[in-house]
């Protein structure tokens, strides 16, 4: 039989959408890189499960890569690079270009906040005998899906006499643990048949901290309360009344963990979005010398919308690229609206569990590669940034003529729900921007999923995109 094509076979091969081939398209090689750039990455998961832990660990490793604090009296030249931490819950880090900002910086943006149990500011009471946390959820979470896990206790205390005591409890393995009660199926009837929104209510995420009462009480008032603040108060320092000034939330204790009898696939919580601010913080430790300068940055606050200081509505970002563009004699806000970025942030993964919530020919899917997404938001495209053409063009020519595999890919069915990321806020600063990520199974959920090759495909991305 011929081996030729025909016309036919010649003319869809030019014209047409080419297929996608996913995992199956990659060398045994560069699976076994993907598999080992993953171990990092699950480090950093296990060390970082909320934002001040991240930048403590980013901090620590672009330290390690020779990164020094950024001075905005000094000059820097070509291949230096610096980073500024701001309030201890976001982070810039730059590698200085050798045209500095002049034609605009390359910016990679993430998270690094993920949905959460926090403590509500007078947290801890006492009912029939057992102690209790008080909480207020943070973002978008099925709060179902947080009771009978076992949770882990963050955040920090700062107390009245300006010292700030750091908290971490549960992640030892001969740590206790604490955790949100649920009810149990002999008497649940009038619960499962509530509407989910209405089955568990953010009130009932009330965390359970202890049973046993003080011993050498002379009175019987809220001793299993007085017991657990006196241990507190003996291991931390600290007093009831120091909770009204801590940021203090609850995580699962899981550890990233390979998933599937291949182990192709990583499990844990916090995918969304460390899974992609780890590969983009990899990716500044190994611009070398770039041509423009690049800037990679960790926000906090975006599961909650971006608002405050460190969140990407802040104005944090934006300056730093001033005072870069002073250094080179470039007016700031034609440096900002020359520069471009990818927003990198997850993707719904396509689940044939629940096939009937996605688009499935504008789906992103596990093992794909990473994934771009021209616009977010939601119904007819409220909430979003939508990039242009010219733009969506542009980086596909990076990953294309890099043999990086990837593909694009919506949020669900149109009128079915959809999200946000922080594309948005550094589009309102007249930058071109476009979301590009990892493909998430199972997203917001305690215990996240992502594809190992996936993960890798995006540190690719933002290192050819620096260097492009």
């Amino acid at each position: 039989m011929s081996e030729e094509k025909t016309k036919t076979e010649q003319l869809r091969e030019r014209i047409m959408l080419s297929e996608n081939k996913g995992v199956k398209s990659l060398s045994a090689e560069e699976i076994a890189r993907a598999d080992e750039f993953c171990e990092g990455y699950k480090s950093f998961l296990n060390a970082s499960p909320v934002e001040r832990e991240a930048v403590c660990e980013a901090l620590a490793q672009a330290k390690a890569k020779g990164f020094v604090e950024y001075d905005p009296e000094a000059e820097y030249k070509a291949g230096d690079k610096v980073y500024l931490v701001n309030r201890g819950k976001a982070i810039a880090l730059a590698v200085i270009g050798k045209n500095g900002v002049k034609n605009g910086a390359r910016l990679a943006i993430a998270h690094i906040d993920s949905p959460r149990i926090d403590l509500k500011p007078n947290p801890l009471y006492e009912a029939n005998g057992l102690g209790l946390f008080k909480t207020h959820y943070y973002g978008g979470l099925k709060k179902y899906q947080w009771t009978a896990i076992p949770l882990t206790l963050h955040g920090v205390v700062a107390k009245t006499d300006g010292t700030v005591v750091n908290i971490k409890w549960g992640d030892e393995a001969d740590e206790s643990c604490f955790c949100v009660t649920d009810l149990l199926p002999h008497l649940a009837q009038e619960q499962v048949t509530k509407p989910m929104a209405k089955a568990f209510t953010g009130e009932d995420l009330n965390v359970l901290v202890g049973s046993r009462p003080y011993a050498e009480a002379e009175d019987e008032k809220d001793l299993v309360k007085l017991n657990i603040m006196s241990i507190l108060n003996e291991k931390y320092g600290i007093t009831e009344n120091d909770f009204l000034s801590a940021e203090l939330c609850l995580v699962p204790t899981f550890k990233a963990k390979d998933i599937g009898f291949d182990r192709s696939m990583i499990g844990a919580y916090g995918h969304d979005d460390k899974v992609c601010a780890y590969p983009a913080l990899v990716a500044a430790f190994e611009a070398g010398v770039p041509e423009d300068t690049c800037v990679t940055y960790l926000a906090d606050k975006e599961e909650i919308g971006s608002d405050g200081n460190t969140g990407m509505q802040s104005d944090f970002l934006r300056y730093f690229i001033y005072d870069l563009a002073a250094q080179d004699g470039v007016e700031g806000y034609r440096a900002l609206s020359k520069s471009v970025c990818l927003s990198a942030d997850v993707n719904a993964a396509f689940d044939p569990t629940y096939a009937s919530a996605f688009e499935a020919k504008n789906s992103c899917y596990i093992n794909n590669g990473v994934v771009i997404s021209k616009y977010t938001g939601h119904g007819g495209k409220y909430d979003t940034s939508d990039a242009s053409a010219e733009y969506m063009g542009k980086i596909r020519a990076i990953l294309e003529k890099n043999n990086i595999l990837w593909q694009i890919g919506e949020l669900g069915r149109v009128d079915l729900g959809g999200g946000g990321t922080i594309a948005k806020y550094v589009a309102n600063m007249n930058v071109d921007v476009i979301d590009l990520g990892v493909p998430v199974l199972s997203m917001h959920a305690p215990f996240e999923i992502v594809s190992k090759t996936d993960v890798y495909m995006a540190y690719r991305a933002f290192l050819e995109f620096f260097k492009a």
